[in-house]
């Protein structure tokens, strides 16, 4: 008989990318577990709804046994909701995603809900220093699954301190659980649809090299130095190739998280062409963006993962990235996981060998940040000079280089970043936290001296 998980996460119906990564979680395991999902949203549409999903998965996946419920939340839930759904359902573990600050009621809790079902949770953090400040999060959990290299590096060196009062996390509650990308929907296509197509030529008809952003306008992401990284690298070019260029910038264009990209541009670019698609599209459009273009770029002073560069790998398409976070993984560096536990990141060591498909930024300062919640973190800023010449460098490459260095990229991400990996990882770190789980006792007792 499968065992049931409880999935806390964002809907996995939705278009986030926790959304995106949970629905291929889910669909990838259902063959091994049933799973029940407490699918958040900000204003849930179907919010007193349970949603059957049995039907739909078991036509996408063919697994005639799967059994997917979604329970709407708005927001990630409560005590008491937990509470009913733990006594309704009876899962065999809770499973919870996205950042940690989120889950705070879910940690004020655990003994409670550990003297029934363990805490699993699939965990990213974005750079060094260690953030001692989530060893109690950490410790609430049975189970970490890192998404990063780097995230498993720091959660082996902060869950297993030995500070002589908390009991230090052992080796099978700590896995490197890749995000994966899925191959199927990412690919190398010949055939772009007419409407991809007149979307860039009908506002661009002369263009020969498409440079793409895909991702959020927020500060970290530093979309104004895409924008001046672009504009230098133009500045490069005789005007008559120059004016073959494109930016093509995937995001909202004015974030109160961010900035108003159309006066960045208007200020900084005036004289090269950028463009933005701001409209939601299926992930089926987004692949044939992927295949159209010439390059994708994230720049991220932090970033966890970086879902849009391993997308354009996946689809056979050459990357540029800041040395940072869980962008180190796509660079196809020769690093195993556990390597990270000693050197914590590479965003200090330069000029190590990195894969075909990516021309590698190293960050030029490294600052520290931080809030009240995240008092220390690194800030990885990259220099948007060196950034130009990396754009460079890909549009010296001619149109079939291009190509066969991501046909390379995709022939690796199939191995490292897909799906499938991720999701045998999941079930490998799932079971083994089913098999080790000891549930807390009632009471703790303590001796006053």
């Amino acid at each position: 008989m499968k065992k049931k998980i409880l999935f806390l996460s964002d809907d996995l119906r939705m278009t986030s990318g926790i959304s995106t990564m949970s629905k291929e979680i889910v669909m990838g395991t259902v063959d091994k577990f049933d799973w029940i999902q407490l699918g958040a949203a900000i204003r849930h549409p179907e919010l007193g709804k349970i949603i059957d999903m049995n039907e739909d998965i078991r036509n996408r996946t063919g697994v005639q046994d799967a059994n997917v419920k979604i329970i709407p939340c708005n927001g990630y839930g409560d005590i008491h909701i937990l509470r009913k759904i733990i006594q309704e359902e009876k899962p065999d573990a809770i499973l919870h995603f996205t950042d940690p600050h989120y889950w705070q009621w879910l940690y004020d809790n655990e003994h409670e809900i550990r003297q029934q079902v363990p805490i699993l949770y699939y965990h990213i953090w974005d750079n060094i220093p260690d953030p001692k400040y989530n060893r109690d999060y950490y410790e609430s959990c049975d189970w970490l699954g890192c998404i990063s290299k780097l995230t498993y590096g720091i959660v082996n060196r902060v869950a297993k301190m030995e500070d002589g009062v908390r009991k230090p996390s052992e080796d099978w509650q700590i896995s490197y659980v890749p995000h994966g990308v899925n191959p199927n929907v990412f690919k190398p296509i010949d055939e772009i649809s007419q409407e991809t197509k007149d979307f860039i030529y009908k506002n661009k008809s002369d263009v020969d090299f498409i440079l793409f952003y895909n991702s959020r306008n927020i500060r970290r992401k530093q979309t104004s130095d895409v924008v001046m990284s672009y504009k230098l690298f133009c500045d490069k070019l005789p005007k008559e190739k120059s004016s073959k260029c494109l930016l093509l910038m995937k995001t909202q264009p004015i974030d109160e998280n961010g900035t108003d990209l159309y006066s960045v541009v208007e200020k900084i670019c005036p004289d090269y062409d950028v463009l933005f698609l701001n409209n939601k599209i299926e992930q089926e459009t987004l692949n044939e963006y992927y295949n159209l273009v010439d390059c994708t770029i994230n720049i991220a002073s932090n970033e966890g993962f970086g879902l849009g560069t391993a997308e354009s790998i996946m689809a056979g398409t050459p990357i540029i990235v800041n040395v940072t976070g869980g962008l180190q993984d796509q660079c196809g560096f020769d690093f195993k996981e556990d390597d990270y536990v000693r050197f914590g990141s590479l965003h200090d060591k330069k000029d190590i060998p990195h894969g075909d498909w990516v021309v590698p930024v190293w960050p030029a300062a490294i600052n520290i940040n931080g809030s009240p919640i995240t008092p220390y973190i690194f800030d990885d800023r990259v220099n948007d000079n060196e950034v130009a010449d990396a754009i460079l460098k890909v549009y010296n490459w001619t149109k079939e280089e291009r190509k066969a260095r991501g046909l390379k990229g995709r022939e690796w991400a199939l191995d490292n970043i897909s799906s499938g990996v991720m999701c045998h990882k999941m079930i490998t770190g799932i079971e083994s936290a089913l098999n080790n789980f000891k549930p807390r006792e009632k009471y703790n007792l303590y001796k006053i001296i």
